[in-house]
């Protein structure tokens, strides 16, 4: 199987549990894109059928790469992430998450040994009219920032792919539309918990730019274990473009706003740690966003299994055990079987 985006934090943690299950892993991404990085901390290399360092929006190498390797399962997970750098960099953005998405897709095209595509894009890809309504998978799509019109318009795309090319063939598409994922080995920039941990690391607090926003918050291996039971899913159902799109994120009671996530970091953490708000309204920000995993928890039976408390005691556990130079691939095995048992 191959998945792009393996040098990231979701698409690390995805390997991670793969290769665990004895899956022959291969992966199609950038070099880490942080120092340090989930990759590089748990050497996930050494796990790995072979690691390809190559950008998705070289198609040609791309497609090289995938008529090289003739996966039967592909994992779509590599893109630009951070909602302020798509802000900074709106063109970067657009060509990595449309146009690399379309050249995933292309290669992917008509091959005969294809079983199945899972492609991440993200919750917010729905048309946010501050209703404070839990979206739907049938719901509208938009966005009025460059990282959420991307991450739609990739959508649109898989969902076209879908309808034009996929339909009529044996390979199977879902799209995964995940809440806000936490988790030990995500040092991206301008995200709450790693945020938290250089903050508290350095002694000093945390800075918060909209305390009060809230979001469907879950563990990294929720959204793994959801990827998972997609990979084999029976699809033969879906009808429409909407039938293949997948909400994954916690019930009603993982919807908290930031101050509270920050809070239990803090007490997660000790030593003082706190945090402030710092009102940054330059970039526009949904007060609330939600979820509704309705339709996973009935045709998946998938769940978070991990509640906002847990979520965040088990990624300052992590990030502790980093600091402290444990073996970070047996730290992360051992919360993969905790996971594991924790979600039956």
């Amino acid at each position: 199987m191959l998945v792009t985006g393996h040098t990231g934090f979701v698409g690390g943690w995805l390997c991670a549990w793969l290769t665990q299950l004895g899956a022959r892993v291969h992966g199609f991404s950038l070099d880490p894109p942080t120092r340090p990085s989930f990759f590089e901390a748990t050497k996930l290399y050494s796990r790995l059928a072979s690691s390809r360092i190559g950008d998705i929006r070289d198609r040609d190498a791309l497609a090289l790469a995938v008529d090289e390797l003739d996966p039967q399962d592909v994992f779509h997970l590599a893109a630009q992430p951070i909602v302020r750098e798509a802000h900074r960099d709106p063109a970067a953005t657009f060509s990595t998450n449309v146009m690399g998405t379309l050249h995933v897709l292309e290669a992917c095209r008509g091959r005969a040994s294809l079983e199945r595509l899972v492609a991440f894009t993200t919750d917010k890809v729905y048309r946010n009219d501050g209703a404070g309504r839990a979206f739907e998978e049938g719901d509208r799509l938009g966005g009025n920032e460059p990282y959420s019109a991307s991450k739609a318009a990739c959508d649109w795309t898989i969902g076209t792919y879908w309808e034009s090319y996929f339909r009529a063939s044996p390979a199977a598409i879902a799209i995964v539309r995940a809440g806000n994922i936490i988790g030990g080995g995500d040092w991206g920039i301008d995200r709450l918990l790693p945020d938290a941990v250089r903050a508290f690391g350095a002694g000093r607090p945390l800075v918060l730019r909209h305390p009060n926003a809230t979001r469907p918050w879950q563990h990294v291996l929720d959204a793994v274990r959801g990827t998972l039971l997609l990979a084999e899913h029976d699809a033969t159902d879906e009808s429409s473009a909407e039938d293949v799109a997948w909400n994954l994120g916690p019930a009603s009671e993982g919807e908290v706003r930031v101050a509270e996530v920050a809070d239990v970091a803090a007490r997660a953490w000790g030593e003082g740690a706190s945090w402030r708000h710092e009102r940054d309204d330059s970039i526009p920000e949904a007060a609330r966003l939600r979820l509704s995993s309705a339709k996973a928890a009935q045709r998946l039976g998938w769940h978070c299994a991990w509640d906002v408390t847990r979520s965040v005691k088990e990624s300052v556990a992590w990030y502790r055990a980093h600091a402290r130079g444990d073996d970070m691939m047996e730290v992360t095995d051992r919360q993969i079987a905790a996971h594991a048992a924790d979600a039956r």
